[in-house]
């Protein structure tokens, strides 16, 4: 009974949330595994979790487990990521079930197949084995598990140590900021990780302000947040989960600090009930505010001096050259590529300085970078072309060059050098570019000939539009102040004004709605234009929203001398957004037909005079 009255609550928890991820993930891979210890100790708890990825699963079967006892489970929760990544997007969700067993004797314990239904087919993971040591380990283990149960410390795979009679403190719950590293040089990449740790399980987490990064510049490595590992703590273990992991390339030398970031949290703790038929436990939420630590790295200048050809490439690199076509001709487009390869800050390399003969038009170098995360650095190729038009046919030459870069590893400058290359171009068809000549021309030609200039003598104070320059302005000047006198009335009116502006105010809501129509957010268009409806007509009839109700809406618009079958259309647009608020899945409503429904009730509202008294 503990186990279904548990899986009732958090299923009525999840599944408005399931409903619309199946949908979002259905063409994406579907899988289901199991994660759990290769090697556990006689007399421990240990967690088997299967998870079920970009799919809605039911009737969910667990193994049973010889020689293991199961303790809890199966626990059910889900999550949800997605990304967009050059104007693409991809959306990823899982199912994941907990069971915690018990090993109760030493020895290999075979472990089953689990198996869940999904869209009318069963799909099965894969049996394994659990090696289960024995020995004096286990007894410890044991007397330290009963020794903090007995002192009022929480375990995290233990419910019956996670009262809601007990305050939840900052070693039980906290998040922290982790550095791969505690010094790297300049533009020099190191990894930043922030983690969840807690004890209980998590039904809700909001970020309130993330951690700044100031002084870095950021790629962040994609993550898919789940609470699936089991770390220790000053001898206390945790669950945890990576929120955030990215690498950072800072700009400048100096002690560079991430700020803390902070975090409203739910956790799950368990009311206890004693019965005929024994002890119960039911789920209960408590919302928590967290904030995580502050990190600081130290950031090292590069080396001084600088060689001239360094632009800014730190990591290890290799660079090649390309010339197309292999064939030039005068006023024949071509192109010379640097290609550059290898680990490091490679989206921030600055183009190299190509010295081109003179006789060539260039023209100024396009990027283009492809690179990918490691999980420490960022490896890729950056190719930047440099296009030119020879203009003379002849023999040409670009000159030997180098390509410098500066090695963490070795915490030196390193060269590369790139051969001259010899450019024999053939005489083509056509001239000399604008462009060229323009580049090449110190001094433009003075223009010369009968420029046709005549002195004409004119008296303005004789002629009428003189005149009209005194007379507009003071005409312009008394309509201003007129107008002004009556904006200022119109002000201290202040019912007036809030009833003028409530077409104009609700409109621009409706704008954001619409917005949110566009990007298929079906929760933030039915709340935007929930929110327009209530503030146009608390402008409207004059009345604070916090005491604006459906009945005293009937009541005002029938005072202002609004139609019967207008208060009835404005009751069920309200009805109809309020309900596709709490539970857009379940909403059949066209958002169009909803938002053309909202613009014409307000233009219909609008159109109606009040009623005189």
């Amino acid at each position: 009974m503990k186990e279904l009255k548990y899986i009732s609550q958090l299923g009525r928890v999840t599944a408005m949330t399931i409903a619309m991820l199946v949908a979002v993930v259905a063409q994406a891979a579907v899988s289901f595994t199991v994660q759990a210890p290769r090697q556990v100790t006689a007399g421990n708890k240990f967690n088997v979790t299967f998870v079920l990825k970009n799919a809605e699963g039911s009737n969910f079967t667990a193994p049973d487990i010889p020689g293991a006892t199961k303790i809890y489970g199966p626990a059910l929760s889900t999550s949800y990521s997605s990304t967009w990544v050059n104007g693409k997007s991809s959306s990823s969700s899982s199912q994941e079930y907990t069971m915690i067993y018990k090993a109760t004797q030493s020895g290999r314990l075979n472990v089953g197949a689990a198996s869940v239904d999904v869209g009318g087919k069963t799909m099965r993971t894969a049996p394994f084995t659990i090696e289960v040591v024995g020995g004096n380990g286990s007894n410890q283990q044991s007397q330290r598990d009963e020794s903090q149960q007995q002192r009022g410390g929480v375990r995290y795979d233990d419910i019956t140590t996670q009262s809601a009679e007990k305050a939840v403190t900052g070693k039980d719950i906290f998040v922290r900021i982790e550095m791969s590293k505690p010094r790297v040089f300049e533009q020099q990449a190191v990894v930043c990780t922030i983690k969840l740790y807690t004890k209980y399980q998590v039904s809700q987490f909001m970020p309130t302000q993330q951690p700044s990064f100031d002084g870095f510049l950021i790629e962040e490595i994609p993550m898919q947040p789940s609470l699936n590992k089991v770390e220790t703590v000053n001898g206390q273990q945790y669950m945890v989960a990576i929120l955030k992991k990215c690498l950072l390339y800072p700009q400048k030398s100096g002690q560079l600090t991430i700020t803390s970031g902070n975090y409203d949290v739910n956790v799950v703790q368990y009311e206890q009930y004693r019965t005929i038929f024994g002890t119960l436990q039911q789920p209960v939420e408590k919302s928590l505010k967290v904030q995580s630590n502050t990190a600081t790295v130290n950031i090292l200048p590069l080396p001084e001096p600088k060689p001239e050809s360094f632009t800014g490439a730190v990591g290890n690199f290799t660079v090649t050259t390309q010339l197309k076509p292999d064939q030039l001709k005068t006023y024949s487009a071509a192109t010379y590529t640097y290609i550059i390869k290898g680990t490091g800050n490679i989206k921030y390399v600055k183009a190299p300085e190509l010295k081109m003969p003179k006789e060539m038009d260039v023209y100024d170098p396009k990027s283009n970078v492809d690179a990918k995360t490691t999980g420490v650095d960022m490896t890729g190729t950056a190719t930047i072309d440099y296009p030119f038009i020879p203009q003379f046919a002849g023999t040409f030459e670009i000159p030997a060059s180098e390509f410098t870069f500066f090695n963490p590893a070795t915490e030196k400058y390193e060269s590369i050098p790139i051969e001259g290359r010899k450019l024999v171009v053939a005489k083509g068809e056509g001239a000399p570019s604008n462009h060229y000549r323009i580049q090449n021309m110190d001094i433009r030609h003075i223009a010369t000939g009968d420029l046709d200039l005549k002195h004409t003598p004119r008296y303005m104070v004789g002629n009428w539009t003189y005149w009209l320059w005194y007379i507009i302005p003071l005409l312009l000047l008394t309509a201003l102040l007129l107008y002004n006198r009556k904006r200022l009335r119109e002000r201290a009116d202040v019912r007036l004004m809030r009833t003028k502006r409530a077409s104009r105010v609700a409109q621009r809501r409706l704008k954001q709605a619409r917005k949110f129509m566009e990007q298929g957010n079906k929760e933030g268009f039915y709340a935007e234009t929930l929110s327009s409806l209530w503030g146009y007509l608390s402008d409207k009839l004059s009345i604070p929203v916090s005491e604006l109700s459906k009945d005293n809406i009937v009541s005002e618009l029938e005072n202002y001398g609004v139609e019967e079958s207008l208060r009835n259309r404005t009751l069920e647009l309200l009805d109809k957004c309020e309900f596709a608020q709490y539970a857009p899945q379940l909403a059949d409503h066209d958002m169009q037909s909803v938002w053309d429904e909202a613009a014409t009730v307000i233009d219909s509202l609008e159109s109606v005079k009040r009623k005189k008294s």
